[in-house]
């Protein structure tokens, strides 16, 4: 953190995340425990093992997702000159790296620095306050999951609850029909925004597109991160995350010394203590300049 910068309270955004785990167990307590039961004494077993089987899924990556790892870099240190000018390319096109003065280092092309972790995250995709959690290349799986879950849990307790009112449409109103309309109203309402997400989400992993690069203006006429849409999905979901920069620091500053310093030798990076030289990156670095703008600019290279 920066010399004067003032750290930002954490407990009203945890909070919000906590109260959100919190409403999704009570309102399926509910559910489960007047609706859902009804319908499994009068032998509609259909809906208490889908919804079942659906709110596991959901639960988990929801509470994995608010202590999941969203691909946090490196902090480098105070000696790097933020003044050198580094270019790395991807697919034919040079993505000038761009400095971080929060975190002292080049941050490669899709790292952004999340204002809210003050943290460096790999290919970010946004901060997802409903969680307290950035959404980056280490836990976008989760992210997935709970969105696609979420979306089908929120849809069958709402189908289970309009078969709830119409198989007991006789019947006098009673504290089974106050909780399925307890449950039913915010089902209906969260229902909608959820599958939009859904599909946005879907789309952007199509295109290889994220969030935030919506508003910048270098990806509008060509992606190079766009792999075609099964190769994009293949990358979303089963290709290796690849080592976790922060557990590796903390066992090699454990291990080795602690006295340690941080050598930009591949594409990530990675810690080696006490290096006098730095060994050749793998990949292509330029030392002279390369135009201006936002977060990475691009050229084509000539082949």
């Amino acid at each position: 953190m920066p010399p004067g910068t003032l750290p930002r309270p954490w407990a009203l955004p945890s909070l919000f995340a906590a109260i959100n785990v919190a409403l999704l167990v009570s309102l399926s307590g509910l559910f489960f425990s007047f609706p859902c039961r009804w319908l499994a004494q009068q032998g509609h077993w259909v809906f208490p093992v889908l919804t079942g089987t659906l709110f596991v899924p959901t639960l988990v990556s929801l509470v994995l997702l608010n202590f999941s790892d969203p691909g946090t870099l490196h902090r480098g240190t105070e000696w790097q000159c933020p003044r050198e000018v580094q270019v790395m390319w991807v697919n034919k096109t040079a993505f000038r790296l761009q400095w971080c003065s929060s975190c002292c280092y080049h941050r490669p092309p899709r790292t952004i620095h999340c204002p809210c972790c003050n943290i460096c995250v790999e290919d970010f995709d946004h901060h997802c306050k409903w969680v307290n959690n950035c959404v980056g290349h280490r836990n976008f799986r989760c992210f997935l999951l709970l969105v696609s879950s979420l979306s089908l849990y929120t849809a069958a307790v709402l189908a289970s609850c309009l078969a709830f009112f119409v198989y007991s449409y006789r019947q006098p109103f009673s504290v089974d029909k106050f909780c399925a309309v307890a449950v039913s109203i915010p089902a209906a309402i969260f229902l909608v925004p959820l599958v939009l997400l859904l599909a946005v989400q879907v789309l952007s992993v199509s295109a290889a597109e994220r969030s935030f690069e919506s508003k910048c203006r270098y990806l509008r006429n060509y992606n190079p991160f766009n792999q075609g849409c099964l190769l994009n999905w293949y990358l979303a979901l089963c290709a290796p995350l690849g080592p976790k920069y922060m557990a590796e620091a903390v066992r090699l500053q454990g291990v080795l010394s602690p006295s340690w310093t941080w050598v930009p030798d591949r594409p990530w990076t990675r810690w080696h203590a006490n290096l006098d030289a730095f060994p050749q990156p793998l990949w292509r670095l330029e030392r002279e300049p390369l135009g201006r703008g936002e977060a990475a600019p691009q050229q084509e290279a000539s082949t």
